[in-house]
Formats: structure tokens, sequence, C-alpha cells
């Protein structure tokens, strides 16, 4: 086989499987970034089941709380629950906004990740395309004019894929003020 032939041989090689393993791999990623948006769907789901028992304790003192209305007189034990009641739910409340504007950016980097990976697995996808296109036989010239392609069609990718991404994840979906992560 002469030098060209092995050459052309290495690059297509090489371009290929970069591609193939890379796609692989990033195939992967994407199952486990869904995953992960699963199991943080799953702990908003536990959030609302908190702030459902934060409820259901104010409903048990309700009774307390109507006797206070009415006039009556609440026992010593009534009154320490009722007396604790304010602190403990403003915890569970601060807690629950917490982990739902936590949950809220984490959703955005998620889907920011998941762009990303679409976006290097189209990269890839370049990569290996271009790579079928050499054949064993090429020559010098032929083999630099391909690599010239695939550089220049990566860089546009890559800048597109830069373009289309935020820099910065907000909260969105809560009244209680602005935060911005990265």
């Amino acid at each position: 086989m002469t030098r060209k032939k092995i050459l052309g041989s290495h690059v297509k090689r090489l371009l290929s499987g970069v591609s193939d393993h890379g796609r692989r791999h990033l195939t992967e990623v994407e199952t486990d970034l869904r995953q992960t948006e699963l199991l943080l769907e799953e702990a908003i789901g536990k959030l609302t089941t908190s702030f459902m028992a934060i409820h259901s304790a104010v409903d048990d003192r309700q009774g307390t709380i109507n006797l206070l209305l009415a006039g009556g007189t609440p026992s010593a034990e009534d009154s320490a629950r009722l007396g604790a009641m304010t602190g403990e739910i403003g915890v569970h409340v601060n807690t629950a906004i917490t982990s739902m504007q936590f949950q809220d950016m984490t959703s955005q980097l998620l889907d920011r990740t998941l762009k990303r990976v679409t976006g290097l697995r189209e990269f890839l996808d370049t990569v290996g395309t271009h790579g079928e296109n050499l054949l064993p036989d090429s020559g010098s010239e032929e083999i630099a004019d391909l690599l010239g392609k695939v550089g220049m069609a990566l860089a546009i990718q890559s800048l597109e894929l830069r373009t289309a991404l935020r820099k910065s994840v907000n909260q969105h979906h809560l009244e209680s003020g602005d935060i911005e992560l990265f």
C-alpha cells in the first residue's frame, strides 16, 4: 500500500472512530440527564407533599384558632402549639421555596446541557460524514482539502452552538425575588 493510501485510511478511520465513539458517549450523557430531570420532578412532587403537610398542620390547629376567634380560652398546650406553629411553618415554607428555586434553575441547566449535547452530537456527525467521503487512496492535497472543510464546518457549528446557549440561568417562576446563577 502506498503512503497516500495509508494516510487516507488512517485519517478516515480516525474521523469515523471519533464520531462513533463520541456519539455513543453523548447518547449516554443525554440518558443520564433525562433521568436526572425525572428525579428532580420527583423531588418537586415531594415538595408539593410537604406543602400539603403544612396545610394539614394549619388545618389541624384550626379548631383552636376558631376557639380564639369565638372569644374562648385555649388550653396551655394549644397556646404553646399555636405559638410554635408560625416559626415551624415559616421554616418549612422557606425551605420549600428555596428548593423550588433550585429546581427551576436546575431545569434550565438541564435544558441548556441537552442543547449542548445535541449540538456536540451534530458536531461529531459532521466529522463522521466528512470522514466517509475520504477514500483510502486520497492524495495529500485531497486530505488537506477535506480537513480544511471539516475544520470550517466545525467552526461554524461551534459558533452557532455557543450563540444558541445562554450564559446564565435565571429564576423564572417565583415571585420571591430574582436569582441569577453563573
